[in-house]
């Protein structure tokens, strides 16, 4: 039995965004749909366009946008007739927004999670989601320590080969709460 690499093309494992300009184009709806299906195999803008039920026009543009900001790839090309068709792939499996950003800003409207919620209401109603949410008082070491948890956790799923006929999203966070409350020291701690 062959093992399918996932994607079908090298990328890197990880890529910091450190302008807001990448920030930007990976904030954009339809860009990340083009991300995810990326994520499977490189792909032409034509088959995207399928994909995504979207003019052609409209996702060359996007995919030019993500090339420019370095999150896509040229990863191969084939002739047909007399054009050069390429094939677009990730420059990496996973981004990340870098807190040493060059400009300092990101845009108002990025937040995975609004994606997220957009995404998930249907499984929602229909009684098919599962989350969860919790909040643990601990040290920025600890959540540092955690959070390199979740991106190999992150990285398996991602690495999963391609089948059935659903496809699942998967949303995290680690954030600090400014006001959650916070019990005062036991009696013994005193």
């Amino acid at each position: 039995m062959s093992i399918n690499r996932v994607p079908d093309y090298e990328l890197a494992e990880t890529i910091e965004l450190t302008t807001a300009e990448q920030v930007r184009a990976i904030s954009d709806p339809l860009r990340t749909t083009i991300l995810g299906l990326l994520h499977e195999r490189a792909a032409t803008v034509t088959e995207l366009a399928t994909a995504v039920g979207r003019p052609k026009s409209t996702v060359a543009h996007h995919v030019k946008v993500l090339t420019e900001a370095g999150i896509l790839q040229v990863v191969r090309t084939r002739r047909v007739r007399a054009i050069e068709e390429r094939f677009y792939g990730r420059a990496a499996r996973m981004f990340y927004v870098g807190l040493g950003r060059q400009d300092g800003q990101l845009p108002q409207d990025f937040n995975d999670f609004e994606v997220a919620a957009g995404e998930s209401k249907a499984a929602y109603d229909a009684g098919q989601m599962f989350s969860l949410i919790r909040h643990a008082r601990i040290p920025e070491e600890r959540a540092t320590e955690f959070w390199q948890q979740v991106a190999g956790l992150i990285h398996d799923f991602d690495q999963l080969p391609r089948s059935g006929d659903t496809t699942y999203g998967i949303a995290v966070g680690l954030y600090p709460i400014v006001d959650y409350p916070t019990l005062p020291p036991a009696e013994d701690e005193a």
